[in-house]
């Protein structure tokens, strides 16, 4: 069992080491959010983890600000560690994000963790609660300490050693859309006859496991946002597929005790090809674009006006080659730009981030990139290049 006394020398160890050099991390990273207001990104898993090199050449031609990751603790933590706040515990493998990071250090783009799965001897499956939530905290502890900015790591052997310090990371996100059940099961359940949201509880204990373990670091400049919420559900406890429409979710959220986040962050895409950024739903169990003022009202008065909004995921997908959900080429760049430029007139919004970089080949995956599948660029590859200015 890994002691307490053992946790506070290693955070103890790394505060000491990292002051200094994280204090000129967080001063940097400040700068470049104030010279552009807004963060503009990526979300590409496929392509950032599995071709890094290539992907973050078309991030720095495209001028991405952020990149945003997926930390995913099941293939990280593929055993349960003897120390799991120790980021050089054994059982941890850090080998692909290690490499996403120098990468985006590399073309000067900032990262967003998205801290998601739960292993198989943490929980029952990795859209799952764990079992113990002292477990997902320390692992966000340690990953918080190995993406310090002063992480030292040692490579090659003998004369061709290697000592490398890991860049750093200030920005994070707990889990992803909690209120589908593809992410986070259950989504209701019946208490005292009555049915009540349980993603929601078991979603405050995550975020507020996330949010503790990243802060145990005492690190300046830290944000971890929690919500990452879908654009909609259909509240329908007993339906074959229940999932929680946003509102709804926030709601039960603050009910089941969640006090302490960063950031809100929600999914606000469209639900019809149809629909334009514009297009307000006439339904109360979505939240698109056109109306993130009514997440907004939620936001005031759930946790005040001063919680900051992050928008880590959206996109419209193509056609070609979907011909049931895209939009042409020539309206993906349109609207990419009215989604951005609505983003920004909100001034709440501190971060908005397109999924994806390319198209994934599957055609019953996503076809929102701003590159085809084969590579070709999208008029919304020059669009996203301009809308920064």
């Amino acid at each position: 069992m890994f002691s307490r006394i053992a946790l506070f020398l290693v955070l103890l160890l790394a505060a000491a080491g990292v002051a200094a050099s994280a204090t000129r991390d967080a001063d940097s990273a400040a700068k470049r959010t104030n010279a552009s207001r807004m963060l503009i990104g990526f979300y590409d898993d496929a392509q950032v983890i599995g071709n890094p090199t290539y992907a973050f050449t078309q991030l720095r031609t495209l001028r991405a600000g952020i990149v945003r990751t997926t930390l995913d603790w099941s293939l990280v933590a593929k055993r349960r560690p003897k120390k799991p706040a120790d980021p050089a515990d054994a059982a941890y493998d850090w080998t692909a994000i290690d490499k996403v990071l120098v990468e985006a250090k590399k073309k000067n783009i900032l990262v967003l963790l998205a801290v998601f799965g739960t292993p198989r001897w943490a929980g029952p499956a990795r859209n799952r609660l764990p079992r113990r939530v002292l477990d997902l905290r320390l692992f966000a502890t340690a990953a918080a300490l190995r993406y310090s900015g002063t992480y030292k790591v040692t490579e090659g052997e003998g004369e061709n050693q290697v000592v490398r310090t890991l860049p750093s990371v200030r920005r994070w996100l707990a889990w992803n859309e909690p209120n589908n059940p593809v992410f986070l099961k259950p989504q209701w359940k019946m208490v005292n006859r009555k049915w009540r949201v349980q993603a929601a509880y078991d979603y405050a204990k995550i975020c507020s496991a996330i949010w503790a373990g990243v802060h145990a670091t005492r690190l300046p400049g830290q944000k971890v946002a929690c919500g990452a919420t879908g654009p909609r559900g259909n509240d329908a406890p007993r339906s074959s597929r229940p999932s929680t429409s946003p509102l709804v979710f926030m709601t039960w959220l603050r009910r089941a005790g969640l006090r302490k986040m960063d950031a809100y962050a929600h999914h606000p895409y469209y639900g019809h090809r149809s629909e334009k950024p514009t297009t307000k739903s006439l339904s109360k169990k979505s939240v698109t674009i056109a109306n993130i003022g009514d997440l907004i009202k939620q936001l005031d008065r759930l946790y005040g006006r001063k919680m900051r909004l992050w928008i880590t995921e959206y996109g419209y997908q193509t056609n070609p080659p979907d011909r049931l959900f895209g939009v042409s080429y020539r309206n993906q760049a349109t609207y990419m730009q009215q989604a951005f430029t609505l983003a920004k007139k909100t001034r709440r919004i501190d971060m908005m981030i397109w999924f994806l970089i390319r198209d994934e080949p599957r055609l019953s995956g996503w076809q929102s990139g701003v590159l085809t599948r084969r590579g070709a660029r999208k008029p919304s590859y020059r669009t996203f290049q301009t809308v920064r200015r």
